[in-house]
C-alpha cells in the first residue's frame, strides 16, 4: 500500500514539513516520492466585482524556475534518505486541480500535503487549496497541520 506518494511543495515552512513527513513515510514503507511544484501566474489586475484577469505571459519562466528549485530541493532530501523521487513542475491557475491531475497521471496512491490551518475570514479570503484537493483527489490525502513555530 502507498507505493507512490505525491507531495506538492511551494517552499513554505508548512509544505517543507509535509515534505519531511512524506519522505519519512516513504522511507519506512519502501515507497517512491513524486515531488510537484505548481507555478501560478500572478493576477495582473482585479476588478471591483472580484474577478481577476491573468496574464499568461507574466514571467512564466521565473515562476517555473522557482517551482523547479522547490522540487530540486525535495529530490536532494529524498536522495539523502534513499527514497526514489521524481520531480515535476507545471503551470496552472488551479493548484488543487493540478495536484489531483498529477496524482492520476503519475499513478500516485497517496497525497501528502501541509495545510496552513487558516480559519474564518482568513480562510475565505485566501481560499483553501488543501480543502479543494480533499474534495477532488482520486486517492487518500494525508494533511499535516503546522506545529508550533511553523506557519
Amino acid at each position: 500500500m502507498y507505493r507512490r506518494i505525491l507531495v506538492p511543495s511551494d517552499g513554505s515552512p508548512v509544505s517543507e514539513a509535509a515534505v519531511e513527513a512524506a519522505i519519512d513515510f516513504a522511507q519506512a514503507r519502501g515507497s517512491a516520492i513524486v515531488a510537484l511544484s505548481v507555478a501560478v501566474p500572478e493576477p495582473s489586475f482585479q476588478s471591483l466585482e472580484g474577478a481577476m484577469a491573468y496574464d499568461p505571459g507574466l514571467q512564466p519562466e521565473v515562476l517555473l524556475e522557482h517551482a523547479q528549485r522547490n522540487v530540486d530541493a525535495v529530490v536532494v532530501r529524498a536522495d539523502r534518505a534513499g527514497v526514489p523521487c521524481t520531480a515535476l513542475t507545471c503551470s496552472a491557475l488551479d493548484i488543487a486541480e493540478a495536484i489531483a491531475a498529477t496524482a492520476r497521471e503519475q499513478g500516485c496512491d497517496l497525497i501528502v500535503m501541509g495545510s496552513h490551518g487558516r480559519r474564518g475570514l482568513s480562510r475565505l479570503i485566501a481560499g483553501s487549496v488543501t480543502q479543494a484537493v480533499l474534495a477532488n483527489a482520486p486517492v487518500p490525502v494525508m494533511v499535516l497541520r503546522p506545529g508550533a513555530g511553523t506557519s
